[in-house]
């Protein structure tokens, strides 16, 4: 095992485009980089469970059965459709300063407003089958099979955890940055719009993903 190799290779596996780093983004833009940043802690206890699970052998055999595959999958693009739905309806612009005279909803993102963003990133990540697939089919070819394997999944796993972090953290500080431009009404139904037309293909390219 050689972690210092694998620190490189776990930021650019995490920084890949997907559900939870655009949801990142998204709460980058309406509730700024400390917010998405907590929310990620969501995403790395899902991700953490499923290290677990590769960890005793069992990401294979889930690999393997088309059934818990597909449940997997439908379940998770169910979820990404529901999300979709609902940005689409929103007219939600929670800390955005309009220069159109729209009163923007005021305050900071109270305590339960952040456990629901935590839940958000935590269900998109344990609904996402590609997720057990990565850890399943290429964290083994990081294992050095001369020596104990828990331990190395424990290094490893907490390597690419802490790249979840510093993933969320880029596509929060592009959201705050998207923020800026978000100056109207107009803007944030486009906004909302676009953020439900994400989810929603999401939802799609995960139903045609195959094992």
């Amino acid at each position: 095992m050689d972690a210092l190799f694998f620190i490189p290779v776990a930021i650019m596996l995490a920084l890949v485009p997907g559900p939870n780093n655009f949801c990142a983004l998204n709460n980058g833009i309406r509730r700024g980089i400390g917010a998405a940043l907590l929310a990620t802690f969501g995403r790395v206890a899902a991700f953490a469970i499923f290290l677990t699970i590769s960890a005793i052998g069992l990401g294979a055999m889930l690999l393997a059965s088309e059934t818990a595959f597909t449940a997997v999958k439908w379940v998770g693009a169910v979820y990404l459709f529901y999300l979709g739905w609902r940005a689409w309806r929103s007219r939600e612009f929670q800390g955005l300063e309009l220069a159109d005279g729209t009163a923007p909803t005021a305050g900071r993102p109270s305590q339960k407003g952040i456990r629901a963003l935590v839940m958000q990133e935590f269900l998109l990540g344990i609904t996402n089958p590609k997720a057990i697939m990565l850890f399943a089919a290429i964290f083994p070819q990081f294992i050095d099979q001369s020596r104990p394997a828990a331990h190395q999944f424990l290094v490893l796993g907490s390597i690419y955890l802490g790249a979840e972090f510093v993933s969320s953290t880029v596509y929060s500080a592009c959201g705050k940055q998207i923020r800026h431009f978000i100056r109207t009404s107009r803007g944030v139904a486009r906004l909302n719009k676009a953020t439900g037309g994400f989810f929603i293909g999401a939802g799609a390219l995960l139903l045609a993903a195959r094992q």
